[in-house]
């Protein structure tokens, strides 16, 4: 994982996540029918995507878990591959049932079924490549990242791979958002951020407030930003990211996460089983009430209000804090 400029970091979101929170890999290889028993999944998982009305998950060893009950219980689903899945990411809801999983091994997978059956879709020929994140931007336009600056488009739904050059050095990407208004956004190590005003085709440099990982930006509205990393940093940009603003957490943890719930409240995790909070649009992070039991790689919003949490445990179904 980069602290510092130049420092070569570890190739995948999944291994800064788990150098600082130390998780121990032990998960399953799971290779089930499709009327598989409920489960409580408490293998490692990295991240998770609505797919119409169910949650999937993926995680360590080619994981691949589907909640139809918003959580409540999982079943395992069969993976093609036992490579760790780093990211998913599921089309419009034109079209809720493509999504695309991405992971270690240069290897991209599909789904046209909502998530039920997943095939290879593609694979590098340098298996070290390993895949950070996912954005599917519609059924057509897909953008994977990765270690060392990969990116690869496709704008054909997966039929074709386009590898991109998006920075002019090579950092690790951690992680590609949207905004509202359709702009994207990169962070990764070496106080990389970059933004996207033409869906992926061009990146702008964003100055960066400091030199070490960020792990996400999460786009507030059309103008204002949070971006979260190393040791506690979170910035607010009220500009764009024009300019950035230090916000004081009260713990030097990785924030691996962030979310904004309803009320326009914000939900950061990550690493020490660190859970803060934002009731201020930002301008504030407080610690939340409540522990949780391990590290964090991702949160999402249950309709009910409740976060779901991925990560060390498994899946955990957290009150709004």
């Amino acid at each position: 994982m980069a602290t510092s400029p130049g420092s070569a970091g570890a190739p995948a979101r999944q291994h800064a996540i788990a150098a600082a929170i130390g998780l121990v890999l032990a998960g399953l290889a799971f290779a089930a029918e499709p009327a598989a028993p409920r489960i409580t999944p408490r293998m490692l998982l990295l991240d998770g995507a609505l797919a119409g009305s169910d949650i999937i998950a993926v995680g360590e060893r080619g994981t691949l878990v589907r909640s139809r009950d918003q959580g409540a219980s999982w079943q395992r689903l069969s993976s093609p591959t036992r490579a760790t899945l780093t990211g998913v990411s599921f089309a419009t809801l034109a079209a809720p049932r493509l999504g695309w999983a991405v992971g270690h091994d240069a290897l991209i997978l599909a789904t046209t079924d909502g998530g039920q059956t997943w095939v290879k879709q593609f694979q590098g020929e340098n298996l070290q490549d390993s895949f950070l994140d996912v954005l599917a931007l519609d059924a057509q336009r897909v953008i994977a990242v990765g270690a060392y600056g990969l990116a690869l488009v496709t704008t054909d739904g997966g039929r074709s791979w386009e590898k991109r050059k998006v920075t002019d050095d090579d950092p690790h990407l951690n992680r590609i958002t949207r905004g509202p208004s359709g702009t994207l956004y990169l962070a990764g190590e070496r106080g990389t951020l970059l933004r996207s005003a033409d869906r992926g085709e061009t990146w702008q440099r964003l100055a960066a407030p400091y030199e070490g990982s960020f792990y996400g930006v999460l786009p507030l509205d059309g103008r204002r930003l949070i971006a979260h990393g190393l040791r506690g940093h979170v910035y607010h940009s009220a500009d764009d990211g024009a300019s950035w603003r230090l916000i004081t957490t009260p713990e030097p943890a990785l924030l691996a996460t962030a979310i904004k719930v309803k009320g326009d409240q914000l939900v950061f995790a990550g690493q020490a089983r660190v859970l803060l909070v934002s009731r201020d649009h930002g301008q504030t992070v407080v610690s939340a009430t409540g522990a949780l039991a391990t590290g964090v790689a991702e949160l999402l919003e249950l309709p009910d209000g409740r976060l779901l949490a991925l990560g060390e445990a498994g899946a955990t179904i957290l009150s709004q804090p």
